[in-house]
């Protein structure tokens, strides 16, 4: 178990030591491999990280390119086929790595875009004409961003890695001021629970975005390379105002009420094909049940297609609280699992918290991050590889976060604008981005009462959290650009949430017990697919997730599929009045955490004695408060 960091600097011994200062294990001597060939190598430019768990292997070479990388794919064949017809077949027993490299350096962006996985890519390519000089470094993530990659510049360097807190120790950075607190990147984890764009904790260090390929020269330039976004590809556009699209139920005839039957038959062979190709080969596997359609779906694919047994996993807090034990239970027996249920005590949340905290790169303020963890110990425990998940509903197909944007753009009215100048004022403040964030309910509304006056008027001329859901909210006219709401909506749940904190949480408190989370929602072609199916298709009526229920409705009861999405209440209140009270308040209040001076005492003392008018989200809001701090102290920065 390792991840991986790489460095560019101007000779390759400065890149060894830089390397070797934020504790990777670097091969000096360069080695293996030919222009053509490939194999281990020896390279001072890329090494492991050993002591962070994680799937990183290399350094491995090709046509005369180095690269390290975390990679795990799930088309290994076709891949090997473009290869071969490309006229260079792979060698027998390529690994993942080196294949990808492959496909990068012969085929180019379209090797990548081929590839389906989840991955983080580092490639040192030399100066052109073989001369002497550092060449250049190359970065590549996957589509949906399931592995995360971190980069920073400082003394005429480029470092990069898949563990942050490499970049934290690296020395170089620190004396440059460059791991100090970025204030910007505390307001948005305050607005949304994750960090949702490029930007990272630490100052200077800024992570590389799912679906891009980024080319760090060494005279401190960047290039980046989208190889692949989600692009709304619709047959038919539908038309009429937003009101009478949310009414619509099914079609009446015509070329804008096409059949669903096509993009329902479509999803279902999409559908079986992601999750056929992430099922282990010759072993049982796991999947994460929690009840909800999404999960069940997995859950019935998984035993159906695989020819091993099928673990199920679901977690309780106790028989007193809402759960839906007695649908993933149903779910269970339906499709013949061996399950277990896994009872999460306050106590354990309390004494495990600080732990999975530390074992993400960026802070989560999700109250099941230690509950993952246990269930990851669990699958573990019970000797399997890979556990899989029905992440990736929501964002992909249109689950109900998107109702109160909706309700919200039916109101809105053109005096809602200074002027009444039209929506996409670019002068004025961008009131669905405004919306947005506020539809979160986390801390965005009350930050001028939570942050010190310090800390405001640092903020006051740094850019606002907006930024980070504009550019999918209010598009800029361009090929392929999302025209409805719906899935402009669906498309930054998928680029935001979906990429930084639902599949980096997964992986993260997976890998940290050496198993592979993966999800087949978050599949490649289905996202592609969901964005070419109409949008009245994914929400039909009042009918959320529509076309994704209907693909699979013979293989679920009918009391799952049409149930009502309720979701897990996780007692958070409970436990920050219980077990975890002690803890936030010597946390939240103690010597440290007022020495940041981030947040007022006053406010965080209110909010710990239920206080003030945050009822009933309360819990959840101070909940973030607790997460940061923890993270803060894991990672040691003031």
């Amino acid at each position: 178990m390792a991840r991986f960091a790489a460095c560019l600097a101007p000779t390759p011994e400065r890149s060894a030591g830089h390397l070797a200062a934020m504790g990777a294990a670097v091969r000096h001597e360069v080695g293996g491999g030919g222009a053509a060939g490939g194999g281990a190598v020896r390279t001072p430019h890329l090494a492991l990280v050993t002591d962070e768990p994680g799937y990183a292997a290399g350094p491995f070479a090709a046509y005369g390119r180095t690269a390290v990388g975390e990679v795990t794919l799930h088309n290994r064949p076709d891949l090997l086929e473009a290869l071969t017809v490309a006229g260079d077949p792979a060698p027998p027993g390529c690994p993942d790595g080196e294949l990808l490299l492959r496909c990068w350096v012969r085929i180019g962006a379209a090797g990548i875009r081929a590839a389906e996985g989840m991955f983080a890519l580092a490639v040192h390519e030399p100066a052109e004409g073989g001369g002497g000089g550092p060449g250049e470094l190359v970065l590549i993530r996957d589509h949906m961003g399931a592995r995360t990659l971190f980069y920073a510049r400082a003394d005429d360097t480029w470092a990069a890695a898949t563990s942050l807190r490499a970049l934290r120790r690296w020395p170089a950075l620190v004396a440059a001021g460059g791991t100090g607190l970025d204030l910007a990147a505390v307001r948005s984890f305050l607005t949304f629970a994750y960090l949702p764009g490029e930007e990272t904790l630490l100052r200077g260090v800024r992570e590389v975005l799912p679906g891009r390929c980024l080319r760090l020269a060494a005279d401190g330039t960047v290039t980046e390379t989208h190889y692949w976004e989600p692009e709304e590809r619709l047959e038919a556009q539908l038309e009429g105002r937003l009101e009478e699209r949310l009414e619509e139920r099914l079609p009446g005839g015509g070329d804008a009420d096409a059949s669903p039957a096509p993009y329902v038959l479509r999803l279902r062979e999409l559908l079986e094909e992601a999750t056929a190709m992430r099922l282990p080969p010759g072993e049982d596997v796991g999947v994460l049940l929690s009840g909800g359609v999404d999960s069940s779906l997995v859950t019935a694919l998984a035993a159906k297609l695989h020819d091993h047994p099928v673990h199920t996993y679901s977690i309780s807090f106790g028989g007193e609280l809402p759960n839906e034990l007695g649908y993933s239970g149903l779910v269970a027996t339906h499709c013949r699992t061996r399950h277990r249920i896994l009872t999460v005590s306050g106590a354990a949340v309390a004494a495990r918290l600080a732990e999975a905290a530390a074992l993400l790169d960026s802070p989560v303020g999700d109250p099941l991050t230690v509950p993952n963890l246990m269930l990851a110990e669990a699958v573990a425990g019970d000797g399997l590889r890979v556990v899989l998940n029905g992440e990736g509903g929501d964002p992909v197909f249109g689950g109900p976060k998107n109702l109160p944007m909706l309700v919200q753009e039916m109101h809105r009215r053109r005096d809602d604008l200074p002027g009444g100048i039209p929506y996409g004022a670019s002068e004025h403040e961008d009131i669905r981005a405004t919306a947005y964030l506020r539809s979160y309910r986390k801390c965005f509304t009350d930050l001028p009462d939570l942050l010190t006056p310090e800390a405001l008027h640092a903020l006051a001329p740094l850019p606002a959290p907006q930024r980070h859901v504009t550019p999918y909210l209010r598009p800029e006219a361009r090929d392929g650009r999302m025209d409805h709401l719906l899935n402009q909506l669906l498309h930054c749940n998928l680029r935001t949430k979906g990429a930084h904190h639902i599949l980096t949480k997964v992986e993260r408190l997976t890998a940290s017990q050496s198993v592979q989370g993966r999800s087949p929602l978050f599949d490649r072609r289905v996202v592609d697919h969901a964005f070419a199916t109409p949008p009245r298709w994914k929400l039909n009526g009042a009918t959320e997730k529509w076309v994704l229920k209907e693909a699979v409705r013979d293989l679920l009861p009918d009391t799952v599929v049409d149930r009502p999405k309720s979701g897990m209440r996780v007692p958070v209140q409970q436990w920050l009045g219980g077990p975890l009270r002690e803890l936030a308040d010597d946390l939240l209040l103690g010597r440290e955490a007022r020495a940041r001076g981030l947040f007022r005492p006053d406010t965080v003392r209110a909010w710990l004695r239920g206080e003030g008018a945050l009822l009933p989200r309360q819990g959840g809001k101070l909940w973030l408060v607790l997460t940061l701090e923890l993270w803060l102290r894991a990672y040691d920065i003031s």
